[in-house]
């Protein structure tokens, strides 16, 4: 279930498509291997917030929290809730659509739900992002871009169309030198 949150949010023009993630979740739900039901709050900022100071105390909006379920849960593999102001910015930064931010940060808090955590680990959740990235056709991970060292040991994977703009760019050159 993929909850907006007010209604029926939009960011700037960027409108958030629920079909579209919806399908994206089951996709990325399966590459992790995750069994179970998973919830999902968009919402902006300041509900990020007051989850982030209750649950983590820590006082400040974040991008993506998770919320494993306890073993007993009966089906449920857990919620996450994502900040749909956080997300358009880190879009803007890293060069790429909200819906695709969206998505890597589905990502990367399905991967804590199923257990994963590069804040203890040496590295094993980042590798494992990558490849799901590359398998998902993601752009640049949520790791790699605040944890330099998982930049070393995980090598950037460009989206499809980034890959295709590159080319077009070059075979340009190619055609101006010849």
């Amino acid at each position: 279930m993929i909850t907006i949150e007010p209604g029926n949010m939009e960011i700037g023009t960027a409108h958030v498509d629920r079909a579209s993630l919806r399908r994206y979740l089951l996709r990325a739900q399966a590459a992790v291997g995750l069994q179970g039901e998973v919830h999902v709050l968009l919402s902006d900022d300041a509900a990020l917030r007051r989850l982030n100071r209750l649950f983590r105390g820590m006082d400040k909006a974040t991008d993506v929290l998770s919320f494993p379920a306890a073993n007993e849960s009966g089906g449920m593999a857990g919620d996450l809730a994502i900040s749909l102001e956080h997300a358009q910015r880190q879009a803007e930064q890293f060069g790429h659509t909200l819906a695709e931010e969206v998505r890597i940060l589905l990502l990367h808090g399905l991967l804590h739900l199923a257990g994963e955590d590069h804040e203890v680990d040496s590295g094993e959740m980042a590798l494992r992002e990558q490849k799901l990235r590359a398998q998902l056709r993601l752009p640049v991970g949520l790791i790699e871009r605040v944890q330099p060292e998982a930049a070393a040991v995980a090598k950037p994977v460009r989206s499809a169309a980034a890959v295709h703009r590159a080319n077009a760019r070059g075979a340009a050159v190619r055609r101006r030198r010849a």
